[in-house]
């Protein structure tokens, strides 16, 4: 019998930056991002499904086999969206990132979904601002493609021995660095550079008119002071968010773009017409000049992504025009079993 493989040293710096990250809205939410550090021919790796916040108190990293991974990679194979095959312990899937981590050099990556990048990587003019914000820093800007190989094939393409942050279009941040001592301290100033310049104020709320519109319908008003609300009462958020999903966590945890809840119109007529579309039911309704309003049973994880939408949609400026993910595109996560798996292991 092969002895157990033992995490390095590393790994236990990893783990206190990991709960940081997933404890903070701002930087990632439910189980999005992951972060890994390398030790030989061993990658440890957050498992899929699992959150950041629980790294101090669950084992959620995964060993995999760091040079078979790293080949698949770059020979452009299917395999390379099949993670769990090099796995070298335990029963949990490893990331479906995990090939996004094997392309850099780097021991440590930190992949999140820092709002303060992802309000510009949604932006059409977003490489031109991220060259203003980003001067200094050995970056790059990666065009949206798929989660998993296509994306580590759009790494692969601008990464250069110097590049230690990069920005994913429609997505969101990749910190790379030697130790988790000099990524945190990387990954601090990334998202300080991308701080935006002013936040939206909240706008009042028509709780009593959410409410009757809710009543019956299996939908309730989110709680007066949450900021998504805010996506309905500011003409420009609510016309970005209807644009369609601005990043993929979107379409997993919430389903397709935002649904407006027409005047004249019920919750329940709403979502039938979402269905008879093709698509599935909406999580959220946007009442447009009034407020939001969330389906019953709604996920943790959808609790977290639309409030990431809140604070994304807060940090866009009135006059900025968005680039959203295609209906291709969309439909590639839904339909997506890696994704799948994620998602029903965050249906509490």
């Amino acid at each position: 019998m092969s002895a157990p493989l033992l995490p390095p040293a590393e790994l236990a710096a990893l783990r206190v930056l990991s709960a940081r990250a997933g404890s903070d809205p701002t930087l990632t939410q439910a189980a999005g991002g992951n972060t890994s550090v390398k030790d030989g021919d061993v990658m440890w790796i957050k498992a899929s499904g699992t959150q950041l916040a629980e790294a101090m108190t669950r084992d959620i990293f995964v060993p995999v086999d760091l040079p078979a991974m790293r080949a698949v990679v770059l020979a452009g194979s299917p395999q390379a969206d099949q993670p769990q095959e090099f796995a070298l312990a335990g029963t949990l899937r490893p990331s479906i990132e995990t090939c996004l981590h094997t392309v850099f050099t780097q021991a440590v990556v930190v992949h999140i979904h820092s709002v303060n990048t992802i309000a510009l990587a949604i932006r059409a003019d977003a490489k031109a601002v991220l060259d203003r914000r980003l001067a200094g820093f050995n970056w790059a800007f990666v065009p949206y493609a798929k989660p998993g190989a296509h994306l580590a094939a759009g790494v692969v393409a601008v990464l250069t021995p110097e590049t230690d942050v990069v920005v994913l279009a429609n997505h969101g941040l990749i910190v790379a660095a030697d130790t988790v001592a000099e990524a945190e301290v990387l990954l601090d100033a990334v998202v300080a550079a991308l701080a935006p310049d002013s936040l939206a104020t909240h706008r009042p709320v028509a709780m009593e008119v959410l409410a009757a519109r809710a009543a019956g319908h299996g939908f309730a008003p989110l709680p007066a002071e949450h900021h998504a609300h805010q996506i309905a009462l500011y003409p420009h958020m609510l016309a970005a968010a209807t644009k369609g999903s601005l990043y993929p966590d979107h379409v997993i945890f919430l389903g397709v773009g935002t649904t407006v809840l027409r005047d004249g119109e019920t919750p329940t007529e709403a979502v039938a017409a979402r269905v008879a579309q093709g698509l599935p039911p909406p999580v959220f309704l946007a009442v447009e000049g009034q407020g939001v309003l969330m389906a019953a049973g709604a996920s943790s994880g959808a609790w977290a992504m639309l409030g990431c939408l809140g604070d994304v949609l807060m940090r866009l400026p009135a006059d900025v025009e968005t680039h959203a993910l295609s209906m291709a595109e969309d439909g590639d996560l839904l339909n997506w079993d890696a994704e799948k798996y994620r998602q029903a292991l965050n249906t509490v």
